[in-house]
């Protein structure tokens, strides 16, 4: 069983960083992916970027791609979002999850944390 815990979110203004870490208990497989996913309100959720457990290969939506970074720190089982230049339109609950099949799916997804919040504004 593999249980994830994100944390980092805040409150910030437009063009700041943020790291939000998510803390991995159990085994994920080295095949799996951890992926960041977030929700706005009233909006769908959406795939934001993930890294493969065992290769450390990479993945962006879009929208974050070249903003946004992934790592991961196998040895103390983190995953961290790096987050720069961020927008109003960043903000939403994050949440972190196995993306089992890695295809930024949400249906393909699991383990899912609670999220944690992050809020761009001026």
């Amino acid at each position: 069983q593999v249980q994830l815990v994100e944390s980092g979110g805040g409150s910030v203004q437009p063009g700041d960083s943020l790291r939000l870490t998510c803390a991995v208990s159990g085994r994920p497989l080295s095949s799996w992916a951890l992926a960041w996913f977030r929700q706005a309100t009233g909006g769908a959720r959406e795939y934001v970027a993930g890294i493969r457990w065992g290769a450390g290969t990479t993945m962006y939506s879009n929208s974050v791609k070249g903003r946004f970074t992934i790592s991961r720190d196998n040895a103390k089982k983190m995953v961290f979002l790096q987050m720069n230049s961020l927008k109003v339109e960043d903000t939403a609950v994050y949440y972190c999850a196995v993306d089992r099949r890695g295809d930024a799916s949400v249906s393909g997804a699991a383990y899912w944390g609670e999220g944690t919040l992050v809020t761009v504004s001026s």
